[in-house]
Parts: structure tokens; C-alpha cells; sequence
């Protein structure tokens, strides 16, 4: 969470800031942060550092069930020293910079949704975060919010963290609490665990039950970007019963 002090709205739609290694601040930001993962951050830091799905959540991630949405969180462990810096922070800066987490390329920046009532996304709208010891909002660059997350690579991310958002978006958190452990588990799996969900689709009975289009599992064995935007529909079907997936006439028999 955010300290409500350090929430400020953008006037006339601009803000001021950069950050580089001149600034007494640099890398301050990046330490005692309740840093939460999306599952495409958890791709692109698992791939950056050459690591299976499972051997990265283990080593950097702690994980639990969201007790407001009900659904499983992953959050990125932070070092045991007394600053509890992230363990991707060097003096010379952040050595995974080009996949670095979505929230971390979104700062200064926080964002928030409005919703219509049901639960029902409403409009997005981005504010600053003004932590007392940042100096990078004084200096003179200028930024509009759409120049800013394109500058910062926001396009892909956004678009990949919607299929994992779509999961779950409109539905009444009653439902999704009533998620048994089994649900959670293959939750879990097909969001962030990726190289597991693989070998779900291509090494049990699944594609004898469901009629997949051979081009979908020609780029879902191929791309995990795919295989994730796939794993997301999935959920929705087995999760929440929306027709997403068909069974295969076998199993219709």
C-alpha cells in the first residue's frame, strides 16, 4: 500500500522527473518495497535470469491468498539486511533494468481504477508518488502519462497484464472466495508457473479432452506469451465455467 501523504494528482496533466546515478536518491526507491509481481513480470525476470518458472518463484518470491480478492499473490522477497533492498539492486544500479517489474517502470507514477458499482472497472487514472527523499522530481525533464509509459515500455506489459486482470474483473469477490484449494493451485500454476502449465497441456490427457486448433499449439509450445494469454482463458473455463474452450467430440461422446 501506499502512504495516502505521498499521493499527489498531476496538474495540467505533466510531471517533472529523471532518475540517473547523479542523484544522491539513486536506487533509494528500490529497498523495503512491498513489491507486488504480476505474472508477466514473473516471465520476463524468470527468462532474464535463465531460470525455470519454479526455481525463480522459489528463490526471489514469497506467495499467499489475497484475502480481499481471494485469489493467490506473489510478492518479491526482499534481502534480509537491515535496508531490505530488492536483490536486483547493485551500487551501479538495477541489473535486470530492461525486464524490470511493471511497477517499478511505472514510478513515479502510482495507478488506480475507479469502479461502477458491482464491481465493474470504471476508468483508470495515474497519480504521482512523492517519496520525501526523491530528488528526480526536481529535475527539468517534463512528461505527459502516455509519453511516459511509452518511454518506459509500459505498452507491452499493460496489454499482457490485462489478460491476467480479465481473469477475475467483474466478477463478485464472493465467487472468487469460494475457490477451493485445487482451483487456487492450478491458479497459481497457470499464472506464474509457467514451464508447469506447459507440461499440463502437453504431457497429461488435456488436449485428448479439449479441441485446441493446431496453430494455437504451434505458438503456445512456442511462445510463452501466447501460452500465457492461453493459461488466462484457461482459467476462465475451468475456474468460472465461461465458454472459452471446447471439449473435443471424443469427450462429448
Amino acid at each position: 500500500m501506499i502512504d495516502q501523504a505521498v499521493i499527489h494528482p498531476i496538474k495540467e496533466g505533466k510531471f517533472r522527473f529523471t532518475c540517473h546515478n547523479g542523484l544522491p536518491c539513486f536506487t533509494k526507491c528500490c529497498a523495503n518495497l512491498n513489491l507486488v509481481l504480476t505474472p508477466y513480470d514473473v516471465l520476463r525476470l524468470k527468462n532474464r535470469l535463465n531460470l525455470s518458472s519454479q526455481t525463480f518463484l522459489d528463490r526471489y518470491t514469497t506467495s499467499f491468498v489475497d484475502e480481499k480478492y481471494g485469489v493467490p499473490v506473489v510478492k518479491l522477497k526482499m534481502n534480509n539486511d537491515e535496508t531490505r533492498q530488492c536483490p536486483f539492486v547493485k551500487p551501479e544500479g538495477c541489473v535486470v533494468y530492461e525486464d524490470r517489474p511493471g511497477a517499478c517502470r511505472l514510478y513515479p507514477l502510482g495507478q488506480a481504477a475507479s469502479m461502477f458499482h458491482g464491481g465493474h472497472q470504471a476508468d483508470e487514472y495515474y497519480f504521482i508518488v512523492k517519496e520525501p527523499y526523491c530528488l528526480g522530481l526536481n529535475e527539468e525533464q517534463e512528461w505527459t502519462v502516455p509519453e511516459w509509459l511509452t518511454n518506459q515500455g509500459l505498452d507491452k506489459y499493460n496489454t499482457m497484464n490485462q489478460f491476467f486482470m480479465d481473469i477475475t474483473a467483474g466478477r463478485p469477490s464472493k465467487i472468487i472466495k469460494r475457490l477451493n484449494d485445487r482451483q487456487l493451485r492450478m491458479y497459481y500454476m497457470a499464472c506464474y508457473c509457467l514451464d508447469d502449465f506447459r507440461n499440463f497441456v502437453f504431457e497429461t490427457s488435456f488436449l485428448d479432452k479439449f479441441d485446441i486448433a493446431q496453430d494455437v499449439l504451434n505458438r503456445i509450445k512456442t511462445d510463452e506469451t501466447e501460452l500465457m494469454a492461453f493459461a488466462c482463458q484457461w482459467l476462465k473455463f475451468s475456474l468460472f465455467g465461461e465458454k472459452t474452450f471446447q471439449l473435443a467430440v471424443t469427450e462429448l461422446g
